[in-house]
């Protein structure tokens, strides 16, 4: 005689059912914090050194809008891998490159060469030239980029926005 099935129970069936839930709850909070604890070693894996040009393209004393390509892009960034910048030439070789979004919201500043500002239309954020905070709610200078000049280029060190998180990204 072959022993007969053993019938679930619906005391087993829903301590198996609570088992579950559970662990699939345990693996939705723990995505984020290992996320969190592993992002460290990703932080630099997504800057590069980028080309924004020649030196004859940004005359001295003057901002200008700037433009580079992600380095990390997909197929499917589309122009959203075109990354916009503003570069301000002082004197020779000494730049400074900002990013254009603004450090209250991230609107995108626009420069105003007639008044010397920059300006943020979502919530009349200011600044100096420089980058510096001028007035309105944005808390920080514009987040500027590291730069070099090489061989008549000028470079960035760029690919991931600045945040507060990184600002000198």
């Amino acid at each position: 005689m072959s022993p007969s099935p053993e019938k679930t129970s619906r005391r087993s069936f829903l301590f198996s059912l609570g088992i579950a839930i559970n662990a699939i709850a345990i693996a939705l909070f723990a995505i984020p914090i290992v996320g969190y604890v592993l992002s460290p070693a990703r932080r630099f894996t997504w800057l590069d050194w980028i080309a924004l040009g020649p030196l004859t393209d940004y005359p001295e004393n003057q901002t200008r809008l700037a433009e580079y390509i992600n380095p990390f892009k997909k197929s499917w960034d589309g122009e959203t891998a075109k990354i916009p910048c503003w570069v301000r030439r002082m004197e020779g070789d000494q730049f400074q490159v900002f990013a254009i979004n603004c450090t209250h919201l991230g609107c995108p500043v626009r420069w105003f060469a007639e008044s010397a500002l920059f300006m943020c239309p979502c919530h009349g954020g200011v600044f100096y030239s420089d980058g510096r905070h001028a007035s309105g709610p944005p808390p920080r200078p514009l987040y500027q980029y590291k730069y070099k000049v090489e061989a008549g280029q000028l470079w960035i060190y760029a690919g991931q926005l600045p945040t507060l998180g990184h600002p000198t990204a």
